[in-house]
């Protein structure tokens, strides 16, 4: 997005805030603070929404002086695994941060009506689709075993202990999996995964490959005849929107702003958090390859009207100057 803006002749500053966020800690936001007062008075200053919903007191403090536009992929509050009275604090946090906010920015309709919740107006909100690139299609399993990617990092919400408890149903039928995603986000729950596979029989069939290298990962996209992701949430869903772009047929969950993210005829959605109806839409698509090529189709159909990140850039800067100009 920022060589999109530059490529636009905007002048664009990256200020990197601490890794702590959404929970900072207190040198986190000292850091902030320090970066927020070194922007000169009336400059536009676009926050990601992990810091912006946890910065009321600073949104609040520096509100008059700087052009606040926060960029919000989904509500922090959303996150799964949350304790009540965590989300509780979240929510609030995040509604006083917003409050202060000229603009926010949001990369779906579904986030954009989920923030009314939020006190944020419809007319304060712009939504941005994230850009995706252009990629070769897939062209799938070159050994003719069904070959599944699932690309996200090993969180509670992306639903990885779904899907295996799914895939221990399904074992009878002939698959292997890649989990292409970082581990180090909630490690004490990523490593629970690989003593989960094993548990249910599926070490030799599942491999988790960590972050991979842009090369390697478009392999595993060539290759993969089935894009699965079992999402407790998305806030939109950029790993859908690469199958898409491939023409990789998907099975996810009917979550947050999935069912907008993967239009009908790319792919089956099933119910969240059900390993038993997404093991149910596994075998129907391993079993049939028919479908699966007619879904593939879809996908790369879908994938052909994605907007690209020039597109995106367009669209970003545009909302960024109704705020310039105000």
């Amino acid at each position: 997005m920022i060589a999109g803006l530059a490529g636009l002749g905007w002048r664009v500053e990256h200020r990197a805030l601490d890794a702590s966020f959404p929970v900072p800690t207190q040198a986190a936001l000292r850091q902030t603070e320090a970066v927020l007062a070194s922007i000169p008075d009336a400059a536009l200053a676009v926050v990601d929404g992990l810091a912006f919903g946890a910065l009321p007191e600073l949104a609040q403090a520096q509100g008059e002086r700087l052009r606040l536009v926060a960029l919000v992929h989904h509500p922090l509050a959303e996150e799964t695994g949350l304790a009540p009275e965590r989300a509780a604090a979240l929510r609030q946090s995040e509604t006083r941060a917003l409050a202060q906010a000229r603009l926010v920015l949001v990369t779906s309709g579904f986030t954009a009506r989920l923030l009314a919740a939020y006190g944020v107006s419809a007319g304060r909100i712009r939504v941005v689709e994230p850009g995706t690139d252009p990629a070769p299609a897939a062209l799938g399993s070159p050994d003719g075993q069904p070959r599944l990617l699932s690309v996200g990092a090993l969180v509670p919400r992306k639903g990885h202990d779904v899907l295996l408890r799914a895939l221990a149903e399904v074992a009878d039928l002939p698959w292997g999996l890649d989990c292409v995603g970082a581990t180090d986000r909630d490690p004490a729950w990523s490593g629970t995964l690989p003593r989960l596979r094993d548990d249910l029989g599926l070490r030799e069939r599942v491999r988790f490959c960590g972050v991979l290298a842009p090369r390697a990962l478009d392999r595993r996209y060539a290759q993969a005849d089935l894009f699965v992701l079992a999402s407790r949430f998305e806030g939109y869903g950029m790993v859908f929107a690469e199958a898409l772009a491939r023409g990789v047929p998907i099975l996810a969950a009917r979550s947050g702003a999935v069912p907008e993210t993967v239009p009908p005829g790319a792919g089956a959605l099933v119910r969240p958090d059900d390993p038993a109806a997404l093991a149910a839409a596994l075998r129907g698509l391993l079993t049939d390859a028919g479908r699966r090529r007619r879904l593939a189709a879809g996908s790369r159909a879908a994938g052909l009207r994605l907007p690209t990140w020039p597109q995106v850039a367009a669209a970003f800067a545009a909302a960024c100057e109704e705020v310039r100009r105000g």
